[in-house]
């Protein structure tokens, strides 16, 4: 039987402007493919990340292009061979997982060979502010275990003290999005350690990885702008200790089970992350949270509403994904 392609560029508006180093935004955009085939519809959620110079009518397009291979019966391994990874192989790949999950009346974990998915922590995200800001955004979320703190350089210490003031038993890691230069990393890593820290991610521009090389560090780093797929995995050894896997960056929850595998195999510590988007995006990454260290799966409590039905949030406990959603 023939398939058919949908695909349609979505706008989810944020319950508060989200600000990084980059900069800031309100809505979300994403952009959501669903292949069916008659009785069954598998469905996927990818956002489109400027950083990487993708647009949601240009990832839009992207899907559109395989149109008819898609209806001739195509696979996840010729959509590896089809489109390079990023967004519109993301939304493609969890469509099919969704789709041949449906089809064989399996959970896609157990088609993937993984172990049942658990409830897990996430971090839960504050976002860039002036101190102030965010020592009042840590205290309203003072009681969840594990905060993720968005930074950008100069004024940093002086926003995670005040977090820590605010959230004193909070677990703490921090997210520079490439806002650090090199000096910055022995001037701010001491103090964030002294200040309980425990991760910073991507603190360097991806191209600057290089000065990593050789230096003893207060904390240990998360690579995520840095790392997309395997073949990035060689480079990075040696100046992170772990690697974040975004389904946007890898393409679909296929090359991420492989990341996550050969990550693993390396020695990486693991963090499972995501971009700001809804139920649908999340529930394909949350496979991957047996891999991980760290889950960074908050996206749908940063929206001014999510898709239903969506994930269960008990504060930062969230359930796994029901077949309703995906998978």
């Amino acid at each position: 039987m023939s398939r058919r392609l949908d695909v349609r560029i979505e706008t989810w508006p944020l319950a508060q402007a989200f600000r990084i180093s980059r900069g800031a935004k309100t809505e979300a955009h994403t952009v959501v493919a669903e292949i069916a085939d008659g009785p069954h519809t598998g469905r996927g959620e990818a956002v489109p990340y400027p950083r990487y110079d993708e647009t949601p009518e240009g990832t839009q397009a992207a899907i559109e292009s395989l149109r008819g291979a898609i209806a001739d019966g195509l696979t996840r391994e010729g959509l590896e061979a089809a489109l390079p990874a990023g967004a519109a192989r993301n939304a493609l790949d969890c469509a099919l997982w969704d789709l041949e999950a449906k089809q064989a009346g399996r959970p896609a974990w157990a088609l993937a060979g993984l172990e049942a998915p658990a409830p897990c922590i996430t971090a839960v995200t504050l976002s860039l502010d002036t101190p102030a800001r965010m020592g009042a955004a840590a205290a309203r979320h003072a009681h969840l275990p594990l905060l993720k703190l968005k930074v950008t350089g100069e004024g940093d210490a002086d926003r995670i003290r005040a977090v820590r003031e605010n959230a004193p038993a909070a677990r703490l890691i921090v997210d520079a999005n490439e806002g650090w230069t090199p000096p910055m990393l022995d001037d701010l890593l001491p103090a964030l350690a002294a200040l309980g820290v425990e991760m910073v991610e991507q603190p360097l521009p991806a191209a600057d990885d290089k000065a990593l090389e050789g230096r003893r560090l207060a904390l240990p780093l998360c690579a995520d702008e840095s790392c997309h797929t395997r073949a990035d995995l060689p480079r990075l050894a040696g100046r992170y200790p772990m690697v974040n896997i975004k389904l946007d960056k890898t393409g679909g929850l296929t090359e991420a089970l492989a990341l996550a595998a050969e990550a693993k195999e390396m020695g990486f510590r693991i963090m499972v992350g995501s971009m700001v988007a809804t139920s649908l995006a999340m529930a394909p990454a949350a496979l991957l949270a047996g891999y991980a260290d760290y889950v960074d799966l908050d996206g749908p409590l940063l929206l001014a509403r999510d898709r239903e039905p969506g994930l269960r949030y008990e504060g930062a406990l969230m359930a796994p994904p029901g077949p309703d959603l995906w998978g």
